[in-house]
């Protein structure tokens, strides 16, 4: 059975799970730029820096892409030919966007093993355009379309019998029950409201349900610049199981020192599912980046893990060796590789923000 569906008690209870990004890809998922008004004056520079991220994410898994028509097909095959991407490892949605940002926007997908049977499933969670855009007519339908064109059952996230608002990078996940997020995103109650009403205790049982990760640690404020309002992805990450990554800023003056420091003594006291403590590394800041001076949402944070690496953002700052090392010496099996992401973040997110994982049918031995 494909498309939406109903089934006897939650995700979770039926044996989903929504898989670490570490875990094994089948394909990763992408949007091909197209809104101008994301990147003013930059869309073609962003093309380029997409065909690079392709390239790299090509070498280890597929690579689906999302366009909005026959032009932009053609435009990102082109881009694509160009810097040398194996055709063979890049398959084509007719699935339109308003904007490319897939990590809030495409499939979540979760996976289980039932009676000896692997399956994937996509979570199916509301969009509203993080609350402050008004156009996200076709953004908002991308999972239901996803899940049509593929065979995939969605799975509705209803809450009191209203729909769930939601973005991918609000959330980071371990894999064995714990998420990380933060309370300027998803306990808002002024400026950027997802769900009204919503508790803090809601938003653990529906994270229970639905993702399989009852074990919900809070962090407070996200990172200046970031108009999603506390986007955790953009400042902490799971790196393993038991490891969580964080940005941490040296100058106190920075507009961003108060708040990283309020998460790093949050996350000293951090348990895991098991109840085990757990292990923190810190990356540093980039310097501030601005654009008609608004400060951009800049960090090393936004990495994305693929099968065989890890795209970092970098940002011809001084700190881009530091993070690389870092990050190096986190995900030891996989080449770490910087992509240039000053021309990205000019429009308010990087690497993390426009990919989704697919992960493998197939479950994977446990540690």
């Amino acid at each position: 059975m494909t498309g939406r569906t109903v089934m006897r008690g939650s995700p979770a209870s039926n044996g989903f799970r929504m898989p670490a990004e570490w875990e094994p890809h089948a394909a990763t998922w992408i949007a091909w730029p197209h809104n101008r008004r994301d990147w003013p004056g930059k869309i073609a520079p962003v093309h380029w820096v997409y065909g690079e991220i392709a390239r790299k994410v090509t070498l280890g898994e597929k690579l689906r892409i999302l366009v909005n028509s026959p032009v932009h097909e053609r435009q990102a095959q082109r881009i694509l030919t160009r810097v040398g991407v194996d055709p063979e490892k890049v398959e084509f949605f007719r699935i339109p966007s308003n904007r490319g940002w897939t990590r809030d926007t495409g499939p979540i997908h979760l996976r289980r093993e039932q009676h000896g049977r692997p399956e994937l499933a996509i979570a199916g969670f509301a969009f509203n355009a993080w609350a402050k855009y008004p156009d996200w007519d076709l953004d908002c339908r991308i999972p239901a379309r996803v899940a049509a064109a593929t065979g995939r059952v969605l799975l509705p996230v209803m809450f009191r019998e209203k729909p769930v608002v939601l973005e991918g990078g609000s959330i980071d996940v371990n894999g064995r029950g714990s998420l990380v997020t933060t309370e300027e995103c998803l306990l808002d109650r002024d400026v950027q409201v997802r769900n009204p009403g919503l508790r803090r205790e809601d938003l653990g049982v529906i994270m229970a349900d639905n993702l399989g990760a009852p074990n919900v640690l809070w962090l407070g404020r996200g990172i200046t610049g970031d108009d999603t309002h506390g986007h955790v992805d953009d400042l902490c990450r799971f790196t393993g199981p038991a490891t969580l990554v964080l940005c941490r800023e040296s100058d106190q003056k920075d507009a961003n020192y108060r708040a990283l420091e309020e998460n790093r003594e949050r996350a000293e006291g951090f348990r895991l599912e098991d109840g085990g403590r757990v292990a923190l590394a810190f990356i540093p800041m980039p310097a501030p980046l601005r654009l008609q001076g608004q400060r951009l949402p800049a960090s090393y944070a936004n990495f994305y893990v693929t099968n065989t690496s890890v795209l970092v953002p970098t940002f011809n700052d001084p700190n881009d060796r530091i993070a690389l090392g870092v990050l190096a010496d986190l995900f030891p099996g996989r080449e770490v590789v910087g992509i240039h992401a000053v021309d990205l973040v000019w429009g308010l997110g990087t690497l993390h923000c426009l990919t989704q994982q697919e992960p493998t049918v197939e479950l994977p031995p446990r540690a």
